[in-house]
């Protein structure tokens, strides 16, 4: 047998188990990439070398660095204080609400995983129904739309168009730069949110639900702070802390000497011994605890009578209905010395607390946070008198370094944009720049970094090569030509979108790309044409088609607290589809072939 000819056969065993796997979901999409690559290797269809390329690729390299920049992003607050300003900004008006959080979510994902940026929003947009009496449901899909519409206004954003510009390379046309597609991106972000606002009322009408993550996250906290002798707050007004920590802190009480003093205003500094009385949420009591300038009053008074050995940590427990620590007060429990623990916070669902902490009387559903070792909570954990002993929910905030993480942001950016630096090569340096100057730790940095989504992207850069180098894609590209023989370039690109549209439904936007890239790119080249629209308009198709809400994971997140069903998004996403199919077409057209930008008539 004719050795090309048996290459292209075992290439297309190998893919069609591949599309049956990614289809059927039988594996996790990231050991599917890992089989094919080894099954191309083993079929002898690539080499070691090139099955390997993809791991030092430059899509794996940005998103990598992606990841970790977004991750600095929410570390240091400042995706958290952007969302706090858009639940401002929307004010109690639905169309207002959607006019706001779908430019600016756009805005967001266009640097950042738009994942990322959905996970960041759906609690606070769930808030911000809750709290206006507005149907959830009529917020969360045109968020989530808009996050998907933003990873096409820059290069970095989305897998897809990271591959397609790696395939463009390869196939020796001219790479794309940061902001290439960015046209074409500000076109589908104004159409999408325009669409929205004009279709609003085909969304459904259903409250949001919210699971037992918000029970354990969303409340605010009573506790009390001593400010450290020394430390960086000694001497330093309230009104600069406040500043630092955000509005989400605020404080009730201030004691000086163990006297309440009400004469002390923002503008009074804050003296060592001070003790604040204050309400902060999850993260916010988190951030307070790492602050080294500040220290929970608790853990000053009794954290030395800890005795044991083990890691120090917070963790939380829910007082158990008919406890027979309900109606006695903290002080009177002695923590310390029965569960070898220190209670530094206290959230209750509704009614009044102590103004000190040490005097409220335990209620059924309160929820104390302790401070002790793990080795000790072992008889805490069995009481029946409480429930639920769980680390605590709350992550540190490093908001001092937002500033300079905004800084490493745009420095990052500007590198890339002017080339300066290879885009790799840029984010890489934003990234490690991030983990050096400590806006996001080192620890944290490598969590947030989705590890399937970097091991699929290496494994389907393989795909492509291999469909290349078989002739798989020119065997494609010679059946396409004849099909779409004589038709209009606008034609040909909204063919290409339509069949990575339909693909991408059941294959993640990357596969979709690595799979029909090639085929973009060898038939532009039958055309005699450039192959850029062409495989643009692919990864466009992988990346903004909304038939389902399988086809991205943002939507995914957001089906169950929306409480959508799939027939929701068909009929939403259908017409936004064939609209941004057309706006694709038309401007790819006008950027790479020559086009005109406005219609003709006549």
């Amino acid at each position: 047998m004719d050795p090309h000819v048996f290459s292209q056969l075992a290439f297309g065993l190998v893919l069609a188990g591949g599309l049956y796997l990614f289809i059927s979901e039988k594996l996790r999409v990231d050991v599917t990439a890992m089989l094919i690559l080894l099954a191309l290797v083993l079929t002898g269809v690539l080499d070691s070398k090139q099955a390997l390329s993809g791991f030092a690729s430059e899509p794996a390299i940005i998103v990598a660095a992606v990841f970790v920049i977004s991750g600095a992003l929410a570390a240091t607050g400042i995706s958290e204080h952007i969302g706090a300003w858009i639940g401002r900004a929307g004010g109690r008006h639905e169309w207002r609400t959607i006019a706001v959080v779908m430019p600016v979510v756009a805005l967001l994902a266009a640097f950042t995983h738009h994942v990322m940026v959905t996970a960041m929003m759906l609690p606070l947009l769930l808030r911000h129904a809750r709290d206006r009496h507005m149907p959830a449901s009529r917020l969360l899909m045109p968020m989530s739309l808009a996050a998907s519409l933003g990873t096409t206004l820059t290069l970095v954003s989305a897998p897809a168009f990271l591959l397609a510009n790696d395939q463009l390379q390869r196939a020796g046309a001219e790479g794309l730069g940061i902001f290439s597609i960015t046209p074409i991106g500000i076109a589908l972000v104004v159409v999408g949110t325009v669409y929205m606002l004009l279709t609003r009322w085909l969304l459904p009408k259903r409250s949001g639900e919210g699971g037992e993550d918000d029970y354990l996250r969303l409340g605010r906290y009573r506790t009390e702070l001593l400010v450290v002798p020394g430390g960086q707050w000694a001497t330093r007004s309230l009104a600069d802390m406040h500043k630092a920590m955000g509005k989400s802190v605020s404080v009730h009480g201030w004691l000086r000497d163990g006297q309440r003093r009400d004469d002390l205003t923002a503008a009074s500094p804050l003296l060592a011994g001070d003790i604040l009385l204050v309400e902060a949420g999850a993260d916010e009591l988190m951030s307070l605890h790492d602050d080294s300038g500040l220290d929970l009053n608790a853990i000053a008074r009794y954290g030395d009578s800890l005795d044991g050995e083990g890691k120090l940590q917070l963790v939380q427990t829910v007082v158990a209905p008919g406890s027979e620590f309900i109606g006695r007060s903290i002080r009177e429990l002695d923590f310390s010395r029965q569960f070898h623990a220190v209670i530094v916070g206290l959230w209750r669902r509704s009614g009044p607390v102590a103004e000190r902490l040490s005097d409220a009387r335990l209620r059924e559903g309160d929820l104390l946070v302790l401070w002790g070792r793990a080795n000790r909570f072992a008889e805490l954990a069995t009481h029946h008198g409480f429930l639920l002993l769980a680390p605590f929910a709350g992550e540190a905030k490093r908001r001092l370094r937002a500033p300079l993480a905004l800084a490493i942001l745009g420095l990052t950016i500007l590198a890339a944009a002017t080339e300066w630096l290879p885009a790799p090569l840029a984010f890489l340096l934003g990234a490690v720049a991030m983990v050096a100057t400590r806006c996001v730790d080192i620890n944290q940095a490598y969590r947030e970094i989705d590890v399937r989504i970097f091991v699929m992207i290496a494994g389907v850069i393989p795909l492509g090569i291999a469909m290349e180098q078989t002739g798989t894609a020119g065997l494609l590209a010679q059946g396409l030509s004849h099909l779409v023989a004589g038709w209009p370039p606008l034609a040909i690109l909204l063919v290409m979108f339509a069949v990575a549209a339909l693909l991408t439904q059941v294959m993640s936007d990357a596969a979709t790309t690595a799979l029909l890239g090639p085929v973009a790119i060898a038939l532009a080249q039958v055309l005699d044409l450039p192959p850029t629209p062409f495989v643009v308009c692919t990864a466009l198709g992988a990346v903004v088609a909304f038939l389902t809400p399988i086809g991205h994971h943002g939507n995914l997140l957001i089906l169950g607290p929306g409480q959508y069903r799939f027939g929701d998004f068909l009929r939403i996403g259908l017409p936004l589809t064939v609209l941004i199919a057309l706006v694709s077409a038309w401007m790819a057209r006008w950027l790479w072939l020559g086009g005109q930008l406005l219609p003709h008539f006549g």
